[in-house]
């Protein structure tokens, strides 16, 4: 039945021909092509032209895509009218897809589709058809094209450019507002039939969204979307082809669309009513506590200033904004004191920074609340209530007289009682004192304005039953100034007179000081004694600025007579009471040049040459100096040279180690160390010099006392050491000297040798001591010999 349908509509499309030479034709109407006759050929032509019959019977092929039947699809048929049936032509078909995907029965020219087609891969090929004689292979028909279109079926469902969209919209936005567009295509052909004709609309988001069907413009569709109560959407959209008809192919595709955020909430306070606590002593800055406004709006529209509006305490606290958690603090801007007030109310308010003039018909974009600070007591110390700390006392003042006082009071409500006193480091002297109990300050020792004109004290005021409560401030006393001092001379002065002065004379300029320093400054008067009144030789006249001059009375002086005038000069000053000294100048007489330069002022000088000048004088001074040392150096050097070593190189024992470790040299050896003495406490003093120092002077040699055979050794040791510390010709350095003593003699005698003598010496061989070497010569000698030396 279908095939039956296809072979219709190809006889109905078919009807139509093609000539087809080297170009296509134009196309027929009628079902066979007539001979036409063309004339009008040129002159040099001997014969007509004729345009030959032609017998294709087909303009174009049309095939049916995705042909799912039996049997393949059958195309269309290539006739022409030479075919007599006879079987003598053959169909050939070359082009697109000719052999593979089109084959043609070359007996009959049936076409057929060998596989299914896809019009969205090709959707149209062409082909080339001749008719060739079996036998002759020639052909009948000229080689001509044809085109096989794929008809298109609704084999695509439309597709969206993106799986997921993402969009926002602002929340309250107008019913309307576009959104964002979608786009979904369909690869079925678009120029036949519906297969392609896309619709939108909305499966998933009503009554949120809609969407626009022919061009995929979501719109929001409900007016006042809140952001606060939702601020996320998921819209599904569906695209379907065929005009959006049942039987329609359709895709769908998810868009996530979020509500951004505007300014429309204002801020608004949690609670009406905050209460923080603080101590009257917590510093300037000190944060109390925190509050917060809450806006359910985001970012800016979220941001909030705090101020203090209103309130009893404006000026005492402050409110400051924390940018990133939008709260207000709560700090200190002033010192607290519970005494005088500890309830204070402030009045905050939190205003968005960045309202939106779209929404002010909603009201003010702010609020207010109360905040109550409780300020809680705490122990303070004293605090001192000073009219000035300024004291200022007379240097006469009496000792225990008040000279102030100061008052501290305890700023708690208990009162405590406060006691008073003196840092004691600002007045080591200890010349003011305090009363403990009302804080009088009194003096306690003499006061003196010119030694110490101005006392900077340390007041203490301490708690009784917190002594920990302390509190200090500081008082300046100023001594005021009383005339108790004379006034005197202000330096020393050098006074002289020439010998050939004139009289009334200036030789002496005088001024005075004065430790007093009286308000309207210092005023000195100067005059001479009672007794020189009339001074022969010199007056004092007063310049009435506070200087004097010492004035000659008569003409010439003489050194010789008179060297030395003293001059007694009284001086008062003019405060009260008036106090008055006496000073006195010593004015020397001295030679002067014509000019009244002072030459010489010593008497001696008179009796000097008259050739010989002060320098001069000088200059034989120096070179009598300059022998008297070259002789004390010359001395000095000589003496340095007679004084030698005790102990020379070698022999030097001081800080040594001298080791005795031989037998002895016998007689010879003469510089032993002698020491028999020490060891024979019948031993008697000898006449000896010191074999280390030549002495400068013999000193009359002092004999000892002897030791008698009983004596102790210790007192023994102790005369011994008495004998060399009153020895002139010691050491004059520290030595060590030993005093050996090995007691009485035995009662065995003597056991040496040397004695045998005198009892039986002649019976004694001695000879052999030759034998011993050199160091027993001279016993061999004394010995050995026939005579004794």
């Amino acid at each position: 039945m279908m095939r039956t349908c296809y072979c219709l509509s190809f006889l109905i499309w078919t009807c139509m021909f093609h000539e087809t030479p080297a170009s296509p034709s134009p196309k027929r109407t009628t079902m066979y092509l007539q001979t036409e006759r063309i004339m009008g050929l040129p002159k040099d032509h001997g014969k007509a032209l004729h345009r030959s019959k032609r017998g294709w019977m087909w303009n174009q092929f049309f095939l049916l895509e995705e042909y799912t039947g039996p049997d393949t699809q059958y195309v269309g048929k290539l006739h022409t009218d030479q075919d007599q049936g006879e079987g003598n032509l053959k169909y050939i078909l070359t082009g697109d897809g000719a052999g593979s995907l089109f084959v043609i029965d070359e007996n009959t020219g049936d076409i057929h589709a060998a596989k299914r087609l896809d019009r969205e891969e090709k959707s149209l090929y062409v082909l080339r058809a001749k008719a060739i004689d079996r036998k002759t292979g020639r052909q009948v028909e000229p080689e001509s094209e044809f085109i096989i279109k794929i008809h298109d079926i609704n084999d695509n469902e439309p597709k969206f450019t993106k799986d997921t969209y993402t969009a926002s919209v602002p929340e309250k936005s107008v019913v309307g507002t576009s959104v964002i567009q979608v786009t979904a295509t369909d690869a079925d052909d678009s120029n036949y039939g519906n297969s392609a004709k896309v619709v939108y609309s909305i499966l998933q988001g009503q009554p949120y969204f809609s969407v626009d069907p022919e061009t995929g413009i979501i719109k929001t569709a409900l007016p006042d979307m809140s952001r606060e109560n939702r601020e996320q959407y998921q819209v599904v959209i569906q695209a379907k082809d065929m005009g959006g008809q049942m039987g329609g192919l359709s895709g769908t595709t998810t868009v996530n669309i979020t509500l951004t955020d505007v300014n429309d909430n204002p801020p608004r306070f949690p609670q009406s009513t905050y209460q923080f606590t603080s101590l009257e002593s917590a510093p300037l800055g000190t944060s109390l506590g925190r509050i917060k406004a809450n806006d359910p709006d985001v970012g800016e529209n979220a941001e909030i200033e705090y101020s203090i509006a209103a309130g009893d305490g404006s000026d005492m606290f402050d409110i400051i904004t924390d940018k990133g958690t939008q709260e207000g603090i709560i700090t200190v801007k002033k010192q607290l004191d519970f005494e005088k007030k500890n309830v204070y109310i402030l009045k905050v308010e939190a205003t968005n920074i960045h309202p939106d003039p779209r929404f002010f018909y909603m009201g003010p974009f702010k609020d207010s609340a109360l905040v109550k600070v409780y300020v809680e007591d705490i122990d303070e110390p004293p605090v001192f209530s000073i009219p000035s700390n300024l004291i200022e006392v007379d240097e006469d003042a009496r000792e225990g007289s008040i000279i102030g006082q100061v008052i501290a009071q305890d700023p708690d409500a208990a009162r405590n009682i406060i006691k008073y006193s003196l840092d004691r480091h600002t007045d080591f002297d200890r010349i003011f004192n305090i009363h403990s109990g009302n804080g009088s300050i009194f003096v306690s020792k003499t006061l003196d304005r010119e030694a110490a004109p101005w006392h900077n004290l340390t007041v203490i005021a301490t708690e009784i039953s917190n002594p920990k409560q302390s509190t200090q401030a500081p008082i300046f006393i100023r001594i005021l100034d009383i005339n108790d001092h004379a006034p005197e001379f202000a330096k020393y002065y050098e006074t002289f007179v020439c010998e050939n002065a004139k009289a009334g004379q200036l030789i002496q300029t005088i001024s005075a000081v004065d430790k007093d320093e009286p308000p309207r400054g210092h005023k000195f008067f100067f005059e001479l004694v009672p007794e020189y009144t009339v001074h022969p030789n010199f007056s004092v006249v007063d310049n009435k600025d506070n200087t004097a001059g010492i004035i000659t009375r008569r003409n010439g002086y003489s050194r010789s007579k008179m060297s030395t005038y003293l001059l007694p000069v009284i001086i008062f000053d003019n405060d009260y009471p008036i106090q008055s000294s006496t000073g006195t100048l010593t004015i020397r007489v001295c030679g002067c040049d014509s000019r009244g330069n002072m030459q010489s002022c010593n008497a001696e000088a008179l009796l000097l040459p008259a050739g010989l000048s002060t320098g001069a004088l000088i200059a034989i001074l120096l070179c009598i100096i300059i022998l008297l040392v070259l002789v004390v150096l010359f001395a000095a050097m000589k003496r340095q040279r007679k004084k030698e070593p005790l102990i020379i190189s070698k022999d030097d024992v001081r800080d040594n180690i001298v080791t005795y470790n031989d037998e002895g040299g016998g007689e010879e050896d003469t510089q032993a160390f002698d020491i028999g003495t020490l060891r024979n406490p019948e031993a008697r003093e000898e006449s000896k010099m010191r074999r280390d120092v030549m002495p400068e002077t013999i000193f009359q040699i002092r004999r000892t006392a002897p030791l008698w055979e009983n004596i102790d050794v210790q007192d023994f040791i102790h005369r011994r050491l008495k004998e060399n510390d009153l020895d002139p010709t010691a050491p004059p350095y520290d030595s060590l000297a030993t005093y050996a003593y090995e007691g009485n003699d035995s009662i065995a005698n003597s056991l040496s040798s040397l004695e045998s003598l005198t009892t039986d010496g002649s019976t004694q061989d001695y000879d052999y001591l030759s034998d011993w070497g050199p160091r027993f010569k001279k016993l061999a000698d004394m010995y050995g010999g026939d005579e004794s030396d």
